[in-house]
């Protein structure tokens, strides 16, 4: 297991850092990333996320591996199940579904590949994840059987977040869904960083600089975007214009 916290300090020293999600069912010809890759190099993305609800373990070999040999950006799991591992990534965020009262998402899926795990070289990133309202059926939710937090349970949200902290997590993801119509409320992530230093990393819904720019305002960490890039690379645009104002502001 890796001791040294490299990309936790990394995340924990800046906001409004960007992550580009990849699911490996979705996104696994070479020419699909290749061109992800020669977009993403030309910004300040700091981070790329692999990982989707279904993805299989073979599949995410293959996105990993292909993007350790032709990006030098870390790559970093973003596990929908014990079968997303690759002990060729760089760091794993490791995921507890505290939304959910179901024990695979708590703690069962973990225990199937714990050990690979523990000993592997991949940095450890414990991560409370919670799913929040974003006005859309969400795949991690239906796999899951999770209901959502409502977009106005900030104190619910705060009362979950701190209670992942307690357990020992040093990362709080808050999450609308793939696809997500709305994000994650900005009065949630307010309450929350409130009351405690820990990193914020926010997915789902984010599609626009007017939002990038909203958030790195309040403080989050990180920003994950992705499957509004799947839909077209075009949009990469938004994401060229945030950087290009981030640093005015």
């Amino acid at each position: 297991m890796v001791e040294n916290k490299t990309i936790y300090t990394s995340i924990l020293n800046a906001t409004g850092q960007i992550a580009i999600l990849i699911d490996p069912e979705k996104t696994n010809k070479e020419t699909q990333l290749e061109l992800l890759i020669t977009t993403v190099e030309k910004s300040d993305v700091k981070y790329l996320f692999v990982g989707g609800s279904s993805a299989k373990k073979k599949q995410v070999e293959f996105v990993v591996q292909f993007l350790k040999n032709k990006s030098k950006l870390p790559v970093i799991l973003f596990p929908g199940s014990n079968q997303q591992f690759s002990n060729y990534a760089d760091g794993i965020l490791y995921l507890s579904l505290l939304t959910s009262s179901n024990s695979k998402f708590l703690i069962d899926q973990h225990a199937e590949n714990s050990i690979e795990i523990y000993h592997s070289n991949v940095e450890i990133l414990p991560t409370a994840y919670l799913l929040i309202d974003g006005d859309s059926d969400s795949s991690v939710a239906k796999i899951s059987a999770s209901i959502p937090l409502i977009r106005k349970a900030k104190k619910d949200a705060l009362k979950i977040s701190l209670a992942g902290l307690l357990q020992g997590k040093k990362i709080i993801f808050l999450d609308a869904g793939s696809g997500a119509k709305k994000t994650v409320p900005i009065s949630i992530i307010k309450e929350i960083k409130k009351h405690t230093n820990a990193p914020i990393i926010i997915g789902g819904g984010v599609k626009t600089t007017k939002k990038l720019i909203s958030l790195n305002k309040i403080g989050v960490n990180i920003i994950v975007i992705g499957n509004h890039l799947e839909k077209n690379i075009t949009n990469f645009k938004f994401i060229t214009n945030y950087f290009a104002n981030k640093n005015n502001l």
